[in-house]
């Protein structure tokens, strides 16, 4: 009972002496060079047995994989695989269609774009190709986007203490870190085109921003 009743009185004294809190936020960009290309690629096929389907999307993935791990500098894993009923007008199964990807992963883009152009010739299909900052590089942006919000956070709390002539203090920091990749338009062989036909994909880097958004309370003295 002794300590609730000497608690009470210091917690009334420091309320009464809180100064007045101000919320702030400031952000900063930077951008980060797209030097990591991440591509699917898949095989697929379409018909009445399963089991014939399986072999014939199995036998087209491990040749791709031939082909992808003869390259240096290209790491591949395997994809999302999915095998579905395809249904008639009758609400019947009237097939199956089968899908199995591949997921590549290299910082040089002329041997990717020159990759998906053989792969293109060998059956498998473009799903998707995205540019982004590799992690590394991602983490060295940040950082450097983390300090100029955290400056230009202390800058507003500086010039509303100044403008309020109060000195401040910190009370409280949030840290969000955010990015935009730019979309990459997709190219595709069209269907029914010759094989030959299959041109390496064209790939620009480009940039993506890497945004720090800095949000917090500080408190001036009264």
């Amino acid at each position: 009972m002794r300590m609730t009743f000497l608690l009470a009185p210091f917690a009334l004294v420091a309320a009464a002496h809180a100064g007045t809190t101000v919320d702030l936020a400031a952000e900063a960009s930077r951008p980060a060079a797209n030097d990591l290309i991440r591509a699917t690629v898949y095989a697929e096929a379409a018909g009445k047995q399963p089991g014939e389907l399986a072999r014939r999307v199995n036998h087209d993935i491990a040749e791709a994989l031939k082909t992808i791990r003869a390259r240096s500098g290209i790491s591949v894993k395997s994809g999302a695989q999915h095998t579905f009923p395809v249904y008639g007008q009758a609400q019947q199964i009237e097939g199956w269609r089968m899908h199995a990807e591949l997921i590549l992963e290299s910082r040089d883009a002329a041997a990717v774009s020159e990759l998906l152009g053989q792969l293109q010739q060998m059956r498998l299909a473009v799903g998707s190709v995205a540019q982004m900052p590799a992690p590394e590089t991602r983490r060295k942006v940040e950082d450097e986007a983390t300090r100029e919000a955290i400056g230009a956070f202390r800058q507003r709390a500086a010039l509303v203490a100044e403008v309020l002539g109060k000195p401040y203090t910190i009370k409280h920091l949030n840290i969000q870190q955010g990015g935009h990749i730019p979309p990459m338009p997709m190219m595709r062989a069209a269907k029914g085109a010759p094989m030959a036909e299959a041109m390496p994909l064209p790939l620009e880097a480009g940039e993506s921003q890497i945004t720090t958004n800095v949000s917090g309370q500080i408190e001036l003295a009264d």
